[in-house]
């Protein structure tokens, strides 16, 4: 176990810093220039030419790098051009309300997704069935902003059940999460119905029937918990879809959370920020995987480590 996470922990090393170069030089070969962003349409070119010295912007593009990969060994993200923080300090504000959501998006999206598959793997092909597979298409296919926006008008303005927006109750929490986790509910539902299919036909299911055991204690006690293990795997994966909705969802729902804040670098131009948002997602993809192949590890005695 210790080498398999030393040979992990390396390679996700390697993949954070892979990351970081690709991001550098996409936004490197942005058009748009941060120089000009902070002097404003007004300034002259020497003024813009005097920002870019500060910055560092008029360095070649492997030194700007180099300087950069350097301060991030150091655990240092840079400062912000518009801003004027330090990244390290922007992003350690907003990911609190990030990590929350995407929790309860987690938590979402599995309760409504292993439910439906459930019940639809148990009503194969009747009416209900169908229903529920139709609600999960819908859920795969429809954007989270339409989501967002027709949660809001039903729940928030029409009924007044929740807030339109902000964050600090459990009551603002709703409808992000149920927003966040909608497109995750269809796939986890079509995942949990085909595993669940797999495992009612094996032969140990066969025989807690003969043995008398009635219908839910077969499906809750012996078919559920081997039909999750493939769910496991998807929940790492599925980290990097949320931290991807995050931005859309926060800026719909005025949520102050990392992907509100990377919208806004975006929309400036704001380099530190944007590089260090993506590597905190990379980041959390990558853990996020790591902790589901070792609880795949620890409850599938089948799985061996090669």
């Amino acid at each position: 176990m210790a080498a398999y996470l030393a040979r992990r922990l390396l390679g996700s090393a390697l993949i954070l810093i892979g990351i970081s170069l690709v991001t550098f030089v996409l936004l490197y070969l942005l058009p748009a220039d941060p120089a000009r962003q902070i002097a404003g349409r007004s300034a002259t070119a020497a003024t813009v030419e005097n920002i870019r010295e500060q910055l560092g912007l008029n360095l070649p593009f492997y030194e700007r790098y180099l300087r950069y990969l350097g301060g991030l060994l150091q655990g240092d993200l840079g400062r912000s051009y518009i801003q004027r923080t330090e990244v390290n300090t922007l992003i350690a504000s907003r990911l609190p309300p990030s990590l929350l959501l995407m929790a309860a998006g987690i938590a979402a999206e599995l309760a409504i997704g292993l439910t439906v598959g459930i019940l639809a793997a148990v009503r194969r092909r009747t009416k209900l069935d169908q229903g529920l597979m139709v609600f999960s298409f819908v859920g795969v296919s429809a954007p989270q902003f339409v989501v967002g926006i027709l949660l809001i008008y039903v729940f928030a303005y029409w009924l007044g059940w929740f807030p339109l927006s902000g964050y600090g109750t459990p009551q603002h929490l709703v409808l992000p999460a149920l927003t966040l986790g909608f497109l995750g509910a269809g796939w986890y539902a079509r995942m949990m119905r085909s595993s669940m299919l797999d495992v009612l036909q094996q032969d140990f299911v066969r025989t807690a029937r003969a043995k008398g055991l009635g219908k839910a204690r077969v499906v809750l006690r012996h078919a559920v918990p081997n039909a999750l293990l493939p769910v496991i795997a998807m929940v790492g994966i599925d980290i990097g879809i949320l931290m991807s909705g995050i931005v859309v969802v926060e800026s719909v729902f005025g949520w102050p959370g990392i992907g509100q804040l990377a919208w806004q670098a975006i929309q400036r131009v704001d380099i530190p920020i944007i590089m260090g948002v993506t590597l905190v997602a990379a980041c959390a993809i990558v853990v996020g995987n790591l902790i589901a192949d070792i609880l795949a590890l620890f409850m599938d005695p089948r799985i061996k480590l090669r």
